[in-house]
């Protein structure tokens, strides 16, 4: 474990942890400096890493140095700017637009949220913003990034409550 992890993410679809490279999926419209809801892009910048949520159903609990907690069936993320949860982890069903976490395929199954408009949150400025396993031909994200879950399992034994991910712009 190294005490300060730094994850790269780059607009080509690579991310690199430590002395690793991986390949990745970035949101359909790119990477941007100006981030809003609903756009389908990938924010550039420096954010850190929440926590780490994950399906026990289908997986034990990963080697993972951040808080980590189990995904619930009734979890969701608020992604409606007027609403008070906005940004938010939710207990569904919400009379908002949200997002499932608890979902059929296995996208969802390791969740790292990442630090993006959480501090402040700002309505509109973008929600959901994750670091989760990737389609299996790596389809464009909603704004997320995507990786393999083999190699999500490797970075997550490699971060810490110090650790960040740049992702770099155009």
């Amino acid at each position: 474990m190294k005490n300060n992890t730094h994850i790269t993410v780059s607009v080509k679809g690579w991310l690199e942890c430590g002395d690793r490279v991986f390949r990745c999926s970035l949101g359909r419209h790119g990477v941007t400096n100006e981030k809003r809801e609903g756009d389908r892009a990938t924010p550039a910048g420096i954010f850190p890493l929440r926590r780490l949520l994950y399906r026990q159903d289908r997986l034990p609990a990963p080697a993972c140095n951040l808080a980590t907690a189990p995904i619930q069936p009734d979890d969701g993320w608020c992604d409606e700017p007027s609403h008070p949860a906005y940004n938010q982890l939710v207990t569904l069903p919400l009379e908002v637009s949200t997002e499932r976490m608890w979902r059929k395929d296995q996208l969802y199954d390791l969740v790292l949220i990442l630090g993006h408009n959480d501090d402040p949150i700002v309505p509109g400025l973008g929600s959901a913003i994750f670091l989760h396993v990737a389609s299996d031909g790596y389809d464009p994200t909603e704004g997320c990034i995507a990786l393999a879950k083999q190699d999500l399992l490797i970075v997550l034994e490699e971060v810490t409550p110090n650790s960040c991910i740049q992702i770099k712009g155009s």
